[in-house]
């Protein structure tokens, strides 16, 4: 809490959200609410929509408090596309999807009529996020083209190849495995210097082997995704997605394939190292191969509360 304070107090907005973001399961709902408080002032301050939308979305969320009100009388006000960019995607997090779309279409309208390419491309590739929520694919597709289509003329080629692993992932949802699989393959060779990019191409292919049930695949996939994750915002998506399958695993009583392959992220990330051996320990318990006080001597290794609860979640997973 002190370094999501210290940022505030320092006004590094954009350090404000990562550390909200990422830390907020820490707090207390008491210490939540003095941050969230800090951090609306300090958004609407710096007239930052993005961390605007984060605080209400947490106080929606986890506080059960709907200050959604307010932001639309904001954006209501404005002239300025962000907030109501912002205003509508928040709906999207909160779940309200059709009201999502109501306001994208709205928006649409006006920045087409501006001429506004860019803002126009950033709507186009929201609403195709909430067509996939819906399962609807196809949709989803041609709006994904609609944005690409834009991309292409403002010449964002970062954005073009984000686009382009994201429709390799809803093809696969729109059943075409093979298809999805062979797009995303084709983003790789020039996105080596791109960590970022790299991570969402790694952790796309990690869900389409465990919808798949092939689990090594899935594994080899978050170890990719986790050593370039390494030191970025994306560090932390591509550990959920690790403990996702891991989760899995353990549910289905598959503990081999957890301590078989677990040595592979032991060797890369020494720096958790006790984790992973815990992990590992773990699973050979579970499959009658190690005694219970292996498993406590391995565990009390682990200092981080949050990975102790993670270990935690994982020994109750088959209850």
């Amino acid at each position: 809490m002190k370094e999501i304070l210290k940022a505030i107090e320092e006004k590094d907005v954009e350090k404000v959200r990562r550390l909200l973001y990422y830390r907020v399961d820490e707090l207390s709902d008491e210490e939540l609410r003095e941050v969230l408080e800090k951090a609306e002032k300090l958004a609407l301050e710096k007239g930052d929509w993005e961390l605007y939308k984060l605080v209400l979305y947490y106080y929606h969320e986890i506080l059960n408090e709907d200050r959604i009100s307010e932001f639309e009388k904001l954006a209501e006000e404005s002239e300025d596309f962000e907030p109501k960019f912002h205003l509508a995607d928040l709906y999207y997090l909160i779940g309200d999807l059709e009201k999502s779309l109501e306001l994208f279409r709205a928006l649409l309208e006006e920045e087409v009529a501006k001429g506004n390419i860019e803002h126009a491309a950033r709507i186009y590739y929201s609403m195709a996020m909430i067509h996939e929520e819906l399962q609807e694919y196809e949709k989803a597709l041609q709006l994904i083209e609609k944005a690409r289509e834009l991309y292409e003329k403002l010449g964002d080629e970062k954005e073009l190849l984000r686009i382009e692993i994201h429709r390799g992932y809803i093809t696969f949802e729109a059943g075409d495995t093979y298809r999805g699989k062979a797009i995303i393959a084709g983003v790789l060779p020039k996105i080596l210097n791109e960590n970022e990019l790299l991570v969402e191409a790694h952790l796309s292919f990690e869900e389409i082997f465990e919808e798949d049930e092939n689990y090594e695949a899935a594994l080899q996939e978050c170890l990719y995704a986790l050593i370039r994750a390494k030191g970025t915002d994306y560090e932390d998506i591509a550990f959920s997605s690790l403990m996702d399958v891991l989760w899995q695993l353990f549910l289905e009583d598959d503990f081999e394939t957890v301590y078989l392959n677990i040595d592979m992220f032991i060797e890369a990330f020494p720096d958790l190292r006790d984790f992973f051996e815990a992990v590992k320990v773990l699973a050979l318990f579970k499959d009658g191969k190690a005694e219970e006080e292996e498993v406590k001597k391995s565990v009390e290794k682990v200092k981080d509360p949050r990975l102790l609860e993670m270990l935690e979640l994982l020994g109750e997973a088959e209850l």
